[in-house]
């Protein structure tokens, strides 16, 4: 699915947040501008250093630009040190088999059942054959959103691979110690993000969060770092799942104050190290 369309998305996705009409408080956008101003300056000989090691790495760009939703699902460009290699998608077909989380496509049955006609159909689905939902464009086509977020579940997710060697050799490095995601101070300074916030979803994810128990994370500040980032699993518990990072994110979005920023910045510095990328 293309930016436009996404764009196009989130306008209409952002009434389903007309209830809440966030805005972030002056005290909050004035230590975010304070903040990130002075950090820039301060790093602007790191962030020097960093693009030139890019540079020398490995060709393309300096930066990469990942589009994302944040605050009342305003969709902007989140800026990254580029960590991998240029035209890396290309090569997600030929690393599927090194995928940890990689998955069964979807059978021609499954589709087949998708694609069954129930007793209610608008007159869009009914045209293309299809049980009601919201029609979505892909490619200029259109496409059932039902069918279009089963079929894209698995290939939209974050893929995970033992040794991926999508990432260069100075992109591990810059992964491990979170100093790729610095250029993000930028968007702090411009007014995308916030300090402290929920992180800004990918575009596939938010447009899973749509109802009204998942849509007021999108009412709080979107930001560098936020409350689920600083969480810890009890040992033995696994990975943190997709439901308890929402909860976490409406909590914040209910909650945050200028205590609790102080807080999570603190034990922030505390995470920047550890194996799981927050």
């Amino acid at each position: 699915m293309d930016v436009s369309t996404h764009l196009q998305l989130a306008h209409r996705h952002a009434e389903t947040l007309e209830q809440y009409k966030f805005r972030l408080p002056w005290w909050k956008r004035g230590i975010d501008m304070l903040v990130a101003f002075t950090a820039l300056l301060i790093l602007s000989p790191v962030l020097l250093v960093v693009a030139a090691l890019i540079v020398l790495d490995s060709k393309g760009p300096i930066f990469y630009r990942s589009y994302r939703a944040g605050t009342n699902f305003h969709v902007f460009g989140m800026l990254k040190f580029r960590t991998m290699k240029v035209k890396a998608d290309q090569q997600l077909k030929d690393l599927a088999s090194s995928n940890i989380y990689a998955k069964n496509k979807i059978s021609s049955s499954e589709k087949e059942s998708l694609m069954q006609i129930s007793s209610f159909l608008c007159s869009a689905c009914r045209e293309k054959g299809v049980a009601c939902q919201r029609l979505l464009i892909d490619q200029h086509q259109p496409i059932c959103e039902k069918l279009y977020l089963r079929e894209n579940e698995e290939a939209a997710k974050f893929m995970k691979f033992r040794n991926d060697p999508r990432i260069t050799r100075l992109g591990k490095f810059l992964r491990n110690s979170s100093i790729d995601e610095l250029p993000q101070l930028v968007n702090i300074l411009v007014g995308d993000m916030s300090l402290v916030g929920n992180r800004p979803l990918p575009l596939y994810e938010a447009e899973k969060l749509t109802t009204n128990d998942s849509a007021e994370r999108f009412a709080g500040p979107a930001g560098l770092t936020g409350l689920w980032q600083i969480k810890k699993r009890a040992k033995g518990q696994g990975p943190m799942s997709d439901r308890e990072r929402t909860d976490l994110d409406i909590e914040y979005a209910r909650t945050f104050s200028f205590k609790t920023d102080l807080y999570i910045i603190w034990r922030t510095f505390f995470s920047l190290w550890q194996k799981e990328n927050v």
